[in-house]
Parts: C-alpha cells; structure tokens; sequence
C-alpha cells in the first residue's frame, strides 16, 4: 500500500482552499493530488513522466471529474504543455515512487529481482546501458557525484571486471561484495542504485528546470512545496529557495560579487521541516525526507 510521504506537512503548508487550482507535479500513485482534492472544493492538474501513472490517474478523473486532469510529461517541461495561467500552489515530491518501487521489472530496487532498468520513462539510455558499456571512470564519477559512494573507484572497478550485467541482483551482489556491512537498516548498495537511477533519468536537472518552471507558473500568494529524499535534492532546493528569496547568489573567480537577484519568493522558515517519528515507524521509507516551502511573491521570473 502506497502512503504518502508528509502528508500532513504537505496540506499544512500548501493551504488549500476552495475555487484554486494546485499542480502535482510528482502525480505518482496519486496520494497527494486525492488529498488536496479532498481538503477543499479546488481544483488539481497533475502530471507525471512513467507512462503507467495513466492508469492511476483515471481513477481520480473518475471520483473528481471537471476539477482533476493529468498530463504525461517532466515537471521540467511543464510549463510548456500544461494551460497557461497562474496556479495556486506547486506540489513535488521528488524521486521514485512506491510503485515503481515496488515493480520487480521495473528495475529500481536492488532488493526485488528485476532487469537493471530504472527508466522512468521506459526509452532511452537504461541503467545497464550505463554499466556495461561506459569506461571505468566515468562509471566511478557517476557513482560519486550522483551517490556519494566513498568507495567509487573500487566499485567501479568491480562493475567493469564482473559485466555484463542483466539484473538488479547481480549489480547489488558485486556492490554488496565491494562495499560491505554498513549499519543496520541500510543496504550498501543504496548509492549505487541511486546515482544510476539520478543519472539515467537526469533527475537533477529536471528538479533545476522543474522549480524554475515553478517560479513562472505560480501567481503572486501561491505556494511552493517540495519534498526531497537525499541530500542532493535538497541542497539543488535549499539554494533555489535562497537565491530566490533575495540570498547573495555563491561569485565565482571571474566574477567574485555576483549580482544580487530580486527576491520572487518569501521564504519564512529556512530550515526543512522533518517528519514525525511516528510516521517513520508506520512508513520507513518516510525517513530521509525533508520538505521546504516558499510562498510567491511580486517580482519576475
């Protein structure tokens, strides 16, 4: 069963009320579009790049009709194919969710037998494209900057001495065998399985491109609500929201005093809210998450 991640966080903070209209930008398995649907007499418009979301989504348009529609498409590319008005809200929550998860053949979990997949839009270039056909460093440099994995270059080494490689086990055998026991509760090849999952489906850059579309979607009182997993969505959020609420952008060694940015949104509580422990008890994977919101305020995109 599917549950929602701060959900309680996310309606608080998000405030809907009746006649608006919100964006979910991550539909999902639907658990957030249902709930603000359910919150007030407003309206939804929700939107997801796995193709199998459309399924999901029928059932909403069925319980809700004229107030729920879905489009298929990246949030990063939202603002060219949904209607073109202001919004009263923008929901993400980002990473894979529980039902891709969940499905073996879908190849996002190292714990489930499945084919080394993780396309979230089941075409292009797929996570054993990657490991049986890059050099061994580029590999490691994935495995790095996308997973943090302290031990890359050893890791990567193994992946190119033991490929190819078919299936969501034999990846995490050869990771588990490299990295070892860490701690109880955490599966070694977390990161690995992550900075495959962030790279092939250029998470990271549909999260930059996705709030930047956000900023331009949203009316002047609207709000942005982002739920992140890791700490590399967090910090690409955490500096959006900075930047963007009137924070002195980082210079760089050309350009030391980097101009200042017109504040667009108003940031009133700069540290993430965390989820409650009895929600991590009822839902583990509840755990890493960490939720900002801004609200949208006069100023330019």
């Amino acid at each position: 069963m599917h549950k929602s991640v701060m959900l309680h966080e996310v309606l608080e903070t998000l405030a809907p009320y009746d006649k608006a209209t919100y964006i979910d930008a991550t539909f999902g398995a639907g658990g957030y579009s249902r709930a603000i649907l359910e919150k007030a007499d407003c309206s939804v418009i929700a939107l997801d790049r796995d193709p199998e979301a459309n399924n999901r989504a029928k059932k909403l348009e069925e319980s809700f009709p004229h107030r729920f529609s879905f489009f298929q498409g990246k949030f990063g590319e939202m603002a060219q194919f949904i209607p073109n008005t202001s919004y009263d809200g923008v929901v993400f929550d980002l990473g894979v969710s529980s039902p891709q998860l969940d499905e073996a053949d879908r190849g996002f979990s190292f714990k489930l037998e499945g084919p080394l997949d993780m396309r979230m839009e089941k075409k292009g270039l797929s996570a054993a494209d990657v490991v049986n056909s890059f050099e061994e460093k580029e590999i490691a440099r994935i495995l790095w900057v996308y997973g943090e994995e302290r031990k890359s270059r050893a890791v990567a080494r193994a992946i190119v001495e033991k490929r190819p490689f078919e299936s969501t086990k034999q990846l995490a055998d050869v990771v588990h065998a490299i990295v070892g026991f860490e701690r109880p509760g955490f599966d070694s090849a977390t990161r690995t399985f992550q900075a495959l999952r962030l790279y092939v489906n250029d998470e990271l850059g549909e999260l930059e491109r996705g709030l930047e579309a956000s900023e331009k979607l949203l009316k002047v009182g609207g709000r942005l609500v982002v739920v992140s997993f890791h700490s590399l969505e967090d910090r690409i959020v955490k500096t959006f929201f900075k930047e963007r609420s009137g924070g002195q952008p980082h210079g760089s060694r050309y350009l030391p005093e980097a101009p200042r940015r017109r504040a667009t949104f108003l940031l009133k509580n700069r540290k993430a809210l965390l989820p409650q422990e009895e929600e991590i008890k009822l839902n583990p994977r509840a755990r890493s998450a960490r939720l900002r919101w801004a609200t949208r305020i006069e100023g330019e995109a």
